[in-house]
């Protein structure tokens, strides 16, 4: 396959998509999304459950920034452990079907003949189809029918770790800095204000990407987070 180049009039954008696979993207954007969406509820936990035990404006901002790297640093290692485990099992398939082509070529054929009928060929334009696949890459051809697997194309953990410690900052940010710039006695409502409008972005966006409901994606979203910052406020105020 042609590498396609790039050049300089590419749009960011453009250049990312030339550099990751699709399933890379996905990956990456999944990773990011959901760090944002922790980053904002983790943190807007932590400064109203400090809030409600009626702390001082510095407490506010050490809980807060401490919240969010700890927080951050948990989903990038998180992500990374578990892309890890995901990509450590992507190269074990591809070496235990490496072995079944050497061992079982033409039950192989078989099962991807099998395959193609299954997905509506008629039998013999089905055995076609996979005996000249089979011929030109029989490794690529019954990994991605078997497994869902594209050879060579192994999720990178670091891309998913290094996009959701950096997306949960940015998402904790936002809790953080109204928690501490918002004037008594509107820090709290305002504070949960902001936290709903943040959550309600990036529920539109999460469904968006996964091409379900929007309105159930927004409220679903809305409703953790708010069912987050009351029960945290709630402890605060009680044991504060």
């Amino acid at each position: 396959m042609k590498s396609i180049s790039t050049t300089s009039n590419e749009t960011f954008s453009q250049k990312l998509i030339h550099k990751f696979h699709l399933s890379e993207q996905l990956n990456i954007i999944r990773a990011g999304v959901l760090g944002a969406n922790d980053g904002i509820v983790s943190v807007a936990g932590i400064v109203l459950g400090v809030a409600g035990a009626q702390q001082s404006q510095t407490a506010l901002f050490i809980a807060g920034i401490s919240g969010m790297f700890a927080g951050a640093l948990s989903m990038g290692g998180g992500e990374y452990i578990s892309v890890s485990t995901q990509r450590d099992t992507q190269k074990t398939m591809t070496q235990i079907q490496r072995q079944s082509l050497k061992e079982d070529y033409d039950g192989e054929l078989a099962r991807l003949t099998n395959h193609y009928e299954n997905e509506g060929l008629t039998t013999s334009l089905a055995t076609e189809v996979a005996t000249q696949l089979m011929e030109n890459d029989p490794l690529t051809v019954t990994l991605k029918s078997k497994c869902n697997i594209e050879l060579q194309h192994y999720f990178n953990p670091w891309h998913a770790a290094i996009s959701s410690f950096f997306s949960f900052i940015i998402g904790s940010l936002l809790p953080l800095l109204a928690i501490t710039l918002i004037p008594y006695p509107y820090k709290v409502i305002g504070t949960i204000t902001a936290v709903v409008l943040a959550m309600a972005f990036t529920g539109y966006i999460s469904s968006s990407l996964g091409n379900s409901d929007r309105i159930k994606g927004v409220l679903r979203n809305v409703l953790v987070g708010v069912g987050t910052m009351a029960v945290t406020y709630l402890i605060g105020g009680s044991l504060g």
